[in-house]
């Protein structure tokens, strides 16, 4: 837009100088026009035919432009073609201007410069022949006038123009503010700060915002009705299922397979519930208040382990997301380091940059080998089927859950001897 202006005042302003300069051009060589013939009719008043009948002037121009020589200034008579009188910047040349009557014809001079012509064919009593009076001004002096009146108006329309370009920049910037305050509303609602737009003042944009408010409703509504119907549909599938594995002989090898059934259906419904809670746009959550609910509940195993847990969160360090899910990823984590931790447990998070969070899990366990941690994250990819119990689900469960927001889980060898799990998340 601003672009735009910058060209269109460029255009006009441009346009309106041509335009002027073309009027200026015609006022200043219409005021030598003028003086010439102002000249032109003071030789023809102050001329005569003496009694050879040959053409005389009685009173010369005392202008002294006529008298310099070669000046540019020049008049001159004459009679049946022939030159009886002239000015003294003429010296002994002539003009030979054309045989025809006119005001303000180009010409040239004695030396070849240019000038600007006026002739004019007249009669006066007892004349015979062709009388005629031709009258000259230098060019350049027209010129020179002229670039004396072009360059203020240049300068001004320059001044004018540098003018209505920031009045333009002003307008479009004045214009756009609502359109940035927009935008700053709506990444305070992706990063969790607002769950709405407030109306902008300007009238054009209350639409939209009302529009945009209106889809996060209705996104809430939706993801709450979703959540509603996964949660009906969990408990007709799993107490059907616990009614079942009831019904069963202890020693029956059906418990594996309704087990794995179990842990199936866990899993999908925790994809189901993720993928709609990672649409969900103006959710929150501070990492250190989850990590210490965690730890609260994991008191008792930490305690019987004799595991230490250090945590190094900042303040204000936050997750673009529901608490829920947070809760699911880091939870399932920080379990599986107390599963496998001998002695000590390290929770790590950093601001990556304005959009991105790292959250690093860390034990002195026994770990893995580089080749199991693609292993590790698949679905139902247990790697020590003696180890504690589970389903094998923990890890995959939170790389699902990372990926849905955007981000990933990386699995690698700790500093202190065991796995290390971090986590990049929206921020």
């Amino acid at each position: 837009m601003i672009g735009l202006s910058f060209l269109l005042i460029g255009a006009a302003l441009l346009v309106g100088y041509l335009a002027i300069a073309a009027i200026l051009d015609r006022f200043v060589t219409d005021r030598f026009d003028a003086e010439a013939e102002a000249i032109a009719d003071a030789l023809i008043a102050g001329s005569g035919i003496d009694g050879t009948g040959r053409l005389v002037v009685s009173a010369a121009p005392t202008d002294p432009r006529f008298d310099i020589p070669l000046s540019g200034w020049f008049w001159q008579l004459q009679q049946e073609g022939r030159v009886v009188a002239k000015s003294a910047s003429l010296f002994d040349n002539v003009m030979n201007p054309p045989d025809t009557d006119f005001i303000g014809g180009p010409g040239t001079g004695p030396g070849g410069e240019p000038l600007r012509i006026l002739r004019h064919v007249f009669s006066l009593p007892d004349s015979t022949g062709e009388l005629a009076v031709v009258v000259s001004a230098p060019r350049s002096e027209i010129d020179a006038s002229l670039a004396r009146v072009r360059r203020p108006l240049a300068i001004s329309l320059a001044v004018l123009g540098m003018a209505l370009s920031l009045a333009s920049v002003l307008q479009v910037a004045a214009g756009l503010r609502s359109l940035d305050r927009l935008g700053r509303d709506l990444r305070a609602i992706r990063a969790g700060k607002a769950d709405g737009l407030p109306l902008p003042r300007v009238s054009e944009l209350r639409p939209v915002a009302t529009e945009i408010n209106g889809l996060l409703e209705q996104n809430r509504l939706v993801l709450a009705r979703t959540r509603e119907h996964v949660g009906n549909l969990a408990h007709s599938l799993k107490t059907p299922l616990a009614a079942l594995e009831n019904s069963l002989p202890r020693d029956h090898p059906g418990h594996a397979l309704v087990a794995r059934m179990d842990s199936q259906i866990g899993w999908h419904l925790r994809r189901a519930r993720s993928s709609g809670s990672a649409r969900l746009l103006g959710q929150r959550t501070e990492i250190a208040p989850v990590v210490d609910d965690i730890l609260l509940v994991l008191r008792g195993p930490i305690q019987d382990s004799g595991i230490e847990v250090r945590i190094d969160l900042p303040p204000g360090l936050a997750f673009a997301g529901e608490r829920q899910d947070l809760e699911e990823m880091i939870g399932n984590l920080i379990e599986n380091a107390v599963k496998w931790a001998d002695r000590r447990i390290l929770i790590d998070g950093r601001q990556l940059d304005r959009t991105r969070l790292r959250i690093t899990i860390a034990d002195d366990g026994p770990g893995m080998s580089d080749e199991d941690h693609a292993l590790a994250i698949a679905r139902g990819g247990r790697l020590d089927e003696s180890g504690p119990p589970g389903t094998g689900l923990g890890l995959a469960i939170v790389a699902d859950l990372a990926a849905l927001h955007g981000g990933r889980l990386h699995l690698e060898r700790a500093a202190i001897g065991g796995l290390s799990a971090t986590m990049e998340l929206p921020a």
